[in-house]
């Protein structure tokens, strides 16, 4: 898990067919020996957030939606936030890259009106066992690159995968225009 870090994006490849992962792009919060853990940042899941979290609709960035973070522990919800000023940490968040880090749900929205540039909800999470991901990169189902701050917090999150593959060196960028359904193409 050397090469693989918090902050790192893996885009699906287009050998990751039907299923949450057809199409996603996830943030890595965590990866080390023990395994790595990330969120899909670019599907928008059916239920509204007003229905889970009311008091953190104001909180959110556009689309001021509830994500969904991956298959594990759907019922759970992570927050990764950003800084509206970077010499400030407030209460309940920590790190994960750059001015992005994790925003404890228990934090009162109270402290933390106007301390956060964007604000995304997601319901679960994905995760990987040691070595799973290693060999799941090796097989072809993932392309590995750096997450830029636009891909966490897109007002556009549909668009992210296509977007994201187009930002890759040849010929992973060519991925991008890869129709729906290939066999009408």
């Amino acid at each position: 898990m050397a090469d693989l870090a918090a902050g790192d994006l893996l885009i699906a490849s287009v050998i990751l067919t039907g299923g949450i992962f057809d199409r996603s792009v996830i943030v890595l919060i965590d990866a080390d020996d023990s395994g790595a853990l990330g969120v899909i940042v670019n599907k928008i899941n059916a239920t509204p957030l007003v229905d889970v979290l009311p008091g953190w609709v104001d909180q959110a960035s556009a689309p001021r939606a509830l994500f969904t973070g991956g298959p594990v522990s759907p019922e759970g919800a992570i927050c990764l936030a950003s800084l509206a000023d970077p010499n400030d940490e407030p209460p309940g968040w920590r790190r994960v890259f750059g001015d992005v880090g994790l925003l404890h749900l228990d934090t009162p929205v109270e402290l933390i009106a106007g301390a956060f540039r964007d604000l995304r909800v997601f319901a679960g999470y994905a995760g990987w066992s040691p070595g799973q991901l290693q060999g799941e990169l090796e097989r072809g189902s993932w392309h590995h690159a750096r997450a830029v701050y636009s891909d966490v917090f897109t007002p556009k999150p549909t668009d992210l995968w296509s977007q994201a593959l187009r930002r890759q060196p040849l010929p992973v960028s060519l991925f991008a225009t890869w129709p729906v359904d290939p066999e009408l193409n």
